[in-house]
């Protein structure tokens, strides 16, 4: 009987000799007298789908549990440390990448040498400097600030002993190797995660176009008495069945007064004429995702209050992205938008006063070209502190707030710097006032 064949599933998003030069980017920045050490993600001991810490993927593209990475700056060589094979867990679940794997690992990756990771620590005993990342990895729907978050809340907690893995990893490693230093890999790596490869915005961009799709699936399901979370599901469902993990962050669908808590997240009201939607949710495609904004009405058409606020920064945000190209940065973006929209706030009949206060402290408000967008929704990397360059991806978010009135209003895009200006990741979703209210309900969710 023909023994049938392994073939351990590797993603395939990336060419080896991509990862190889983000390796050997990692070993300039650490220098000739260091190693990097990077833990995977551990195995969950649920019923989950398996996913890979974002600053693990980035460097090899491996999903195994319980895997480390070693890029040796003294030598200019990269090794991966992986569990060895496990027959029993390959009958249940299929085949696994493992210790055993050696020429797949090698080509799929471009890293020099696999090893079984109980090798591990007799490797490290040599090293006198170490770099390893301190903060906890991000994995499904995680981003570093909100990591800190939970972090600080269960310190916070005198009942909680909790230690992340990564602590309990730079335990283990100064008790293994004894180095001289450890150092913070962090830093360096979220500088390098900053600017994105060609075949990184290529897979951003399916990431905004599925984004956008979902959103105008949304819309035109929106009517009377369906709910948040309805909207939610039918934004989940285009994700899955293009190919995504599903949601790359907890789905933002608030109708009404629930708009004015910008991370509302409970999505169990039911829509009512008179009301607006405010969506945001986007996919983990391929360890990429995006970021959106929409306000639409729920009776398909804006008032006139409404068509006042959004439609002004529906304008406004059309300017910004008139603006943002290589070579300028952020505040100045931010600037020379203002001064244009300036004479628009003062020519225009506000309906209220407070109106008129809050559309000139959008022009004062500085963080419009709002967070970096990547491999998590907040993406690491710092922008906003240097001239934009090609391959910065971030999210367009110009926001106002009508504090007296309770009304918050925003729309946004996720955009991606060219050498010659930028690309809307997500402009499939209807953007004007008029092109949204063509398409809201024109496919109900419920007959």
């Amino acid at each position: 009987m023909q023994t049938k064949q392994r073939q351990p599933f590797v993603r395939g998003d990336f060419e080896a000799g991509e990862f190889r030069r983000r390796c050997q980017q990692v070993m300039d920045g650490i220098g000739e007298q260091a190693i990097a050490v990077i833990p995977g993600a551990a195995a969950s001991g649920a019923f989950d789908v398996f996913r890979q810490t974002n600053e693990f993927y980035y460097l090899c593209g491996i999903e195994v549990p319980q895997a480390y990475l070693v890029l040796d700056g003294r030598n200019r060589s990269s090794c991966l440390y992986l569990p060895a094979a496990n027959e029993r867990l390959e009958r249940s679940e299929g085949a696994v990448v493992n210790a055993s794997d050696v020429e797949l690992v090698v080509n799929v990756t471009g890293l020099d040498q696999l090893k079984e990771h109980q090798a591990l620590a007799g490797d490290l005993r040599a090293a006198n400097e170490i770099w390893v990342p301190f903060s906890p990895g991000e994995r499904r729907q995680m981003c570093r600030d909100v990591i800190a978050q939970g972090v600080k809340m269960r310190d916070d907690d005198p009942w909680d002993n909790w230690k992340s893995r990564e602590e309990r990893f730079l335990d283990l490693l100064r008790g293994a190797s004894s180095p001289d230093q450890i150092r913070d890999l962090c830093p360096l790596l979220d500088r390098q995660r900053e600017v994105k490869s060609p075949r990184e915005v290529e897979l951003m961009r399916e990431a905004g176009r599925l984004t956008a799709v979902a959103v105008l699936d949304s819309m035109r399901a929106t009517s009377e008495g369906i709910y948040e979370f309805q909207l939610a599901a039918l934004a989940e469902q285009r994700f899955l069945t293009e190919g995504a993990f599903g949601g790359a962050y907890r789905a933002i669908v608030a109708c009404g007064e629930n708009i004015w808590n910008a991370h509302y997240f409970r999505n169990n009201a039911q829509l009512q004429a008179g009301q607006l939607v405010l969506m945001d949710y986007a996919p983990d495609f391929s360890y990429y995702t995006s970021d959106i904004g929409r306000m639409w009405p729920v009776n398909g058409s804006y008032d006139d209050l409404q068509r006042e606020l959004y439609g002004y920064m529906v304008d406004y945000h059309k300017v910004l992205i008139d603006h943002i190209r290589p070579g300028v940065t952020a505040e100045q973006v931010m600037q020379e938008a203002a001064d244009k929209m300036r004479p628009v706030v003062e020519s225009t009949g506000w309906s209220r006063s407070s109106f008129r206060d809050a559309a000139r402290a959008t022009l004062e408000f500085q963080g419009h070209l709002s967070h970096g967008v990547g491999m998590s929704v907040h993406d690491v990397g710092d922008y906003q502190q240097t001239e934009l360059q090609e391959g910065v991806v971030f999210a367009l978010d110009p926001q106002m707030w009508v504090p007296a009135d309770e009304i918050y209003v925003r729309v946004e895009d996720t955009v991606a710097v060219t050498s010659e200006g930028v690309e809307v990741l997500t402009e499939a979703a209807p953007l004007d006032l008029s092109d949204v209210e063509a398409v809201i309900g024109t496919e109900p969710l419920l007959g």
